[in-house]
């Protein structure tokens, strides 16, 4: 009987905070299954992921790179994830196509805050994991330490199967617990040399085997069975059960090695290849269509569904990197775009390794690949066959939280920046692009300053463009605290023919609107009697009053929250006209304005901040410090859910402060609530 080809296909990403060694896992893994011919490693720059100049300058992961190889007869598709929290969205995006994922942790520091960030992600996706605790040979290193935190901060059931031999810089191999058997690495060896356990290891080898083949019986049926028979399990049955318990979340298989020396990547491209899924592995995936839902199957003949995770706009083509649920892509193919309602052509298809692509004739189901030709589709598309529609989920874009103005040195610049800024939001989702009516700066929004200073060095980089960044301007309101009663303006003007003529009597004085406190708007009435005013002049007034709205006494702001009433005026037979009551009317609320007691009003916003408990007090703190009046606190599963009215004014920078009083594991968002008075230091 002929084996599907898909049970050899693995979609699997790389997951770990800064710095825990991803972007070295993934060159081992090209290096060793002959994809790459060197090793490249991030301080040199010479990584294949890490291909972009700033990812090279900085030493850290930006974009999400997809690579593809092979090993023992399987292809697998690897998607190398920043670890920095700014850029999670790409985690985000990047989860939503893969079927398992490799969780790197640092030997030393265990669980650092991204860390459990990307894993909460993982397990919202529902993808399989297994674990690698990398730099075993850096000093302190400590597996069981390692181990313990997983268990403690992220709450899975690990499942070692890996026995270190040595510790720090003597770290030279590991135990296969479930074969019993010694993988040892001489320096500067590719390849372990198998060889039976260490006589010095083998009763603490034999020792932690039995602790995994309790923890494996203790969850799963079969192996319980065998387990009671024989009091043992043998190495068929414990792999066995250890890629069902992780493939339905029950356990998490935890390895070890050094990726720098090359040390434990073997082994864990075996576990790849044994524990994580296939496409046939995970559920059908799941859309819908005039508003049923339907499945479609990881099957070559099935209808065509694919989902675009992630798009490359460069000068000179668009590149849209898909990963294909069922049917088949061939070169030249029309589909159909489900969001947009448009049919796409398919003009090539590429096999994607970082920066450099293969040429395939066609894409089947199970397969993550690149292709060019498509014009509209955008990162979380569905493109299906024409004849079965079909929409599937897009991933979520979290809401920007950090904001900076941007604008190009050169005036003649402007409409070239506005292009490069567009490309940029098209390939990344999670940054955003406005311009303020009221301040008519063009604000940049993203999800953290270091996402925005890279997002700005690349327009200046490849778009060779000049920008100036700042901090974008506030919003701010005046309103009408104490009004004036009787307030006369008398209007005219004669410089030969027709003159201007008009005389108005104001009354102005605060309103609010559903009494919110901040000011609502504006109303103007007459009560003027006996026809001194013509309806025709009040409405000129009326025009007029608006056009004082403009620009307020204290800084110029927008006025709101007043009421206005004519209550008396006087007219000319001859001068007196529509245009001399508006004039009238706006240089009348003007003065008055100015005659009243006058207050800034300041936009706020309510905050929802995300805290584990003990990062609360300092949460509390850094809110009180920025004016803000915390209104609410909820415990929810280990964290606290705190709800504040702050200024907006005060929230600039405060995405960086809450990740650092946090260290990294705290989350905020906000929305516009409104204005409210501004104490007397913030008028300006």
């Amino acid at each position: 009987m002929r084996t599907n080809p898909l049970t050899t296909v693995r979609n699997l990403g790389i997951l770990a905070h800064v710095d825990a060694g991803k972007t070295t896992v993934t060159e081992r893994i090209l290096y060793l299954t002959g994809t790459t011919h060197k090793r490249g490693e991030v301080h040199d720059g010479t990584t294949v992921t890490d291909f972009d100049p700033q990812e090279r300058d900085r030493g850290i992961t930006i974009f999400a790179a997809a690579v593809s190889c092979a090993w023992a007869g399987h292809r697998i598709n690897l998607i190398d994830t920043p670890g920095h929290v700014d850029f999670a969205d790409e985690v985000e995006r990047s989860l939503r196509v893969l079927d398992g994922a490799v969780a790197v942790f640092d030997a030393v520091a265990g669980v650092e805050p991204q860390s459990e960030s990307v894993w909460r992600q993982a397990d919202r996706h529902g993808v399989p994991r297994i674990a690698f605790v990398n730099k075993m040979d850096r000093a302190g290193a400590d597996l069981d330490a390692a181990v313990a935190s997983i268990r403690e901060r992220l709450h899975p059931v690990p499942l070692v199967v890996q026995l270190p031999i040595g510790t720090e810089d003597g770290f030279t191999g590991v135990v296969d617990l479930p074969r019993m058997r010694a993988l040892v690495w001489a320096d500067g060896a590719d390849t372990a040399e198998e060889g039976p356990v260490p006589g010095t290891l083998r009763e603490e080898a034999a020792r932690r085997r039995r602790v995994l083949e309790e923890a494996v019986a203790e969850r799963h049926p079969g192996a319980l069975e065998e387990f009671c028979d024989r009091e043992t399990l043998t190495a068929a049955t414990l792999t066995g059960a250890l890629r069902d318990l992780t493939r339905t979340g029950d356990g998490v298989v935890v390895l070890c090695g050094s990726a720098y020396r090359n040390r434990g990547v073997e082994p864990l491209l075996d576990a790849v290849v044994a524990y994580l899924p296939s496409p046939l592995d995970v559920p059908p995936v799941r859309g819908t269509h005039d508003g049923a839902e339907r499945e479609r199957p990881a099957d070559p003949a099935a209808p065509m569904a694919a989902l675009a995770f992630k798009v490359n706009a460069t000068p000179t083509g668009r590149l849209t990197y898909l990963r294909v649920y069922s049917g088949t892509i061939g070169k030249g193919d029309t589909v159909w775009d489900a969001g947009t309602r448009r049919t796409e052509r398919i003009g090539r298809i590429l096999r994607v390794r970082a920066d450099r692509h293969d040429p395939l004739e066609r894409a089947v189901a199970g397969d993550i690949v690149a292709v060019v030709g498509l014009k509209t589709a955008r990162a979380g598309s569905t493109l299906c066959a024409p004849g079965a529609p079909l929409l599937l989920e897009p991933p979520g874009v979290a809401e920007p939280v950090v904001h900076v103005a941007v604008e190009a040195r050169r005036s003649t610049e402007t409409d070239r920046l506005a292009a490069a800024l567009a490309r940029l939001t098209e390939e990344d989702p999670s940054l955003a692009v406005r311009t303020d009516p009221e301040t008519a700066q063009t604000v940049l929004s993203g999800m953290g300053e270091l996402h925005l200073e890279v997002a700005v060095e690349r327009v200046r980089r490849e778009y060779g463009l000049e920008v100036t960044v700042g901090r974008p301007g506030v919003a701010y309101r005046e309103t009408v605290g104490e009004g004036v009663t009787g307030f006369a303006h008398r209007h005219v003007k004669q410089d030969g023919g027709s003159g201007q003529f008009a005389h108005i009597v104001l009354d102005v004085e605060p309103w609010e609107q559903d009494g919110d406190g901040a000011g609502g708007g504006f109303v103007f009435r007459s009560t003027v009697v006996g026809g001194r005013v013509p309806q025709e002049y009040v409405r000129a007034v009326e025009a007029g009053c608006r056009d004082a709205l403009a620009e307020g006494p204290l800084g110029g702001h927008p006025v709101t929250g007043l009421r206005v009433t004519l209550t008396d005026g006087q007219t000319h037979v001859k001068d007196s006209s529509d245009t001399a009551f508006r004039t009238a009317g706006r240089f009348g609320l003007r003065d008055a304005l100015r005659a009243s007691g006058m207050i800034l009003l300041e936009p706020v916003v309510e905050v929802t901040v995300t805290v584990p408990e003990d990062g609360v007090g300092g949460v509390l703190g850094d809110l009180a410090a920025r004016r803000g009046r915390v209104t609410g606190s909820d415990p929810r599963g280990g964290a606290v859910v705190v709800t504040a009215t702050v200024p907006l004014a005060e929230l600039f920078g405060y995405a960086t402060r809450l990740r650092s009083r946090t260290q990294g594991r705290g989350t905020f968002t906000a929305r516009p609530t409104g204005y409210a008075p501004a104490p007397a230091a913030v008028v300006r």
